[in-house]
């Protein structure tokens, strides 16, 4: 059994904070925003359990009832990972839950645009917290377990802007970089213990926050609209990815 465990400051439907497998005993972390129907008929397949977190309550009990409802086993807990403590709380509650842990995946993050003159101090500090230390946290938190199944896989949910600036988000392009450089310096730290690490780096794909997006820059424009034309401005092929396309990375 795999269990994989998940972490994400959102719960979008469907979003996996962690899972186990009955027939691996292994334990997976994934976001509950980009699963969709055909990743949980194949992680049913394989006996994945999850746990799952956010910070509102009422968001992480729908995303538990939803994915109870096609067949997963699912840990749901409130939990804010830009708190240590919670952070603490949420791995030994999951790995109590389900019996071990396997696969850590960490999603959390928001958009925070923004070029350099605009930003304040806090701005940066309130970026740090959401998008690196949370990364940090919680693999900090997962290794014990991993390491007491003498192998492991951690998964880093993040951007193509740590790879390819952006001015208009200054704080998310060197934030975002800076996860990349954790992630590459862990993987050669933990890579004799076979314990993996890998970054996943996504590009324009519409989610939730990109949505919030359309709101603050044109909410009188029509949704279809506002990414037909950010995606025929700045993506080579014309437009803006899609949940789906994010699966099929992620299922790869």
């Amino acid at each position: 059994m795999r269990r994989l465990l998940v972490s994400s400051l959102r719960v979008l439907l469907p979003c996996v904070d962690g899972a186990r497998d009955r027939r691996q005993e292994g334990h997976r972390h994934r976001r509950v925003e980009g699963l969709g129907a055909r990743h949980r008929r194949r992680a049913r397949r394989e006996g994945v359990d999850l746990s799952i977190c956010a910070r509102i309550h009422r968001e992480i009990q729908a995303a538990a009832e939803r994915l109870r409802a096609t067949g997963w086993s699912v840990h749901a807990q409130v939990a804010d990972v830009t708190d240590p403590e919670a952070v603490r709380s949420f791995v030994s509650a999951s790995v109590e839950a389900m019996g071990g842990l396997d696969i850590l995946i960490n999603n959390a993050g928001r958009a925070h645009p923004g070029n350099f003159e605009q930003l304040s101090d806090q701005d940066w500090q309130a970026d740090l917290e959401v998008k690196l230390f949370p990364v940090i946290r919680c693999a900090r938190e997962a290794l014990p377990h991993l390491r007491a199944r003498g192998r492991g896989r951690i998964v880093n949910i993040n951007a193509v802007l740590g790879k390819q600036p952006d001015p208009a988000f200054f704080a998310t392009s060197v934030n975002r970089a800076a996860c990349l450089s954790l992630t590459k310096s862990l993987s050669i730290e933990l890579a004799p213990e076979n314990i993996l690490i890998n970054s996943v780096n996504i590009g324009s794909v519409i989610t939730p926050q990109w949505e919030n997006i359309h709101l603050k820059r044109a909410p009188d424009l029509p949704r279809e609209e506002f990414f037909r034309r950010l995606g025929a401005e700045e993506i080579p092929l014309g437009l803006m990815g899609g949940r789906s396309d994010l699966i099929l990375l992620l299922e790869r």
